[in-house]
């Protein structure tokens, strides 16, 4: 297994924790663990006796029945726990797919999307979404990248990095020729429940098709990214065992504590939930108002979940340097698109309170001229 190094993680390592302000964030505004807590009377007596042995390796049983409650179809033997979104995504391709195999996977995307299906010795074909569709899914296209050996489809909704939905109807079109083919999918729903409108919701997918898998985590829409915890849930017992057999090799099991704080999070998610996304409604028309004043710079397609944009940047100057200069000169830290292979693009993220500060910072950057 050869890998190429992580352009996104390594962009942050260099910078995340020295910026002052994180303009760039995947991830809803956190909490404490004193705020968890709170959320239940005994909650801080339960925690002070959690046994810290060895955990089970699917996940603890109450944390599996609290992940399941938030999907239509699933029971707590349909999910798997894992340390983080990231080690699913390794779970799913290493469990799955193999040399000989094709894999499609829907782009721009989270760098281990591509990287991590590529390592298994498959054939990757992306599925490209284009800024000038307005970042459709052209499902035509979908159905051009098919090949005889396609195994497993990639998709991302909402997505990373634009912040937008798949089309409610080319989502049926994906599962209904899955159905047809006999395909996995595998559906990295990390920003569900952050619709910002939320009748725009997709069913996941897990919930549609028998051979789909939902992956989960408590880092995006939740704001709990330092749980380390995210999970797979599926309908098919296969996948869920061969996932599980590979966890074995990696994990082996997630921390006490986290499953504890999850599982204590997750029964109050609409808490959770509701005060981010009222940050995202608040922080979203700054930032429109923002890209108006500085139309010759910024433009996008404005997103409809999630709490990240990806906006074109107009300016002849490297979008890489651009934003070095910028965390440099303002401790402002965007996120350059080179690190998805998008060089005209870079990520913003709007899920954080001091938002409307760090635009502040950016803006009389750019008033000097």
């Amino acid at each position: 297994m050869k890998l190429k190094p992580f352009r996104i993680e390594q962009y942050y390592a260099k910078y995340e924790f020295t910026a002052q302000y994180m303009l760039s964030s995947s991830d809803a505004e956190s909490r404490s663990v004193e705020e968890l807590l709170a959320l239940e009377p005994d909650a801080r007596e339960r925690l002070d006796r959690l046994w810290l042995g060895y955990t089970e390796s699917p996940g603890a049983p109450y944390l599996r029945e609290a992940i399941a409650a938030i999907y239509e179809r699933l029971a707590p033997d349909d999910v798997l726990v894992a340390a983080a979104a990231e080690e699913g995504i390794f779970l799913v391709y290493h469990a799955l797919v193999g040399p000989g195999d094709h894999v499609i996977v829907e782009t721009p995307c989270y760098e281990s999307a591509f990287e991590l299906a590529r390592s298994t010795g498959a054939e990757v074909s992306a599925w490209e979404r284009r800024y000038e569709d307005g970042w459709a899914n052209d499902f035509a296209a979908l159905e051009r990248l098919l090949r005889p050996n396609t195994r497993l489809l990639y998709v991302n909704t909402p997505n990373n990095p634009t912040g937008t939905l798949m089309e409610r109807g080319v989502f049926e079109q994906v599962m209904g020729l899955a159905r047809e083919r006999g395909l996995y999918v595998f559906c990295d729903e990390v920003y569900r429940e952050l619709e910002h409108d939320p009748a725009d919701r997709l069913p996941a997918a897990c919930d549609v098709y028998e051979k789909a898998i939902s992956l989960g985590s408590m880092s995006k829409t939740y704001g709990l990214p330092g749980l380390r915890l995210g999970w797979l849930a599926s309908r098919d017992p296969e996948v869920i065992g061969r996932c599980l057999e590979l966890k074995h090799y990696t994990s082996i099991c997630n921390s006490a504590p986290s499953e504890f704080l999850s599982a204590l999070a997750l029964r109050h998610r609409e808490v959770l939930v509701e005060r981010n996304l009222g940050i995202v409604r608040a922080n979203l028309p700054l930032l429109e108002g923002f890209f108006a004043r500085h139309a010759h710079l910024f433009e996008w397609v404005r997103p409809d979940a999630s709490p990240i944009g990806f906006p074109r940047f107009k300016s002849p100057q490297d979008v890489a340097e651009f934003c070095e200069e910028v965390v440099r000169e303002t401790g402002v830290l965007l996120l350059p698109g080179t690190v998805y292979d998008q060089p005209g693009h870079l990520r913003v993220g709007y899920g954080r309170r001091n938002m409307p500060e760090a635009l502040e910072r950016l803006e009389r950057f750019l008033s000097r001229g």
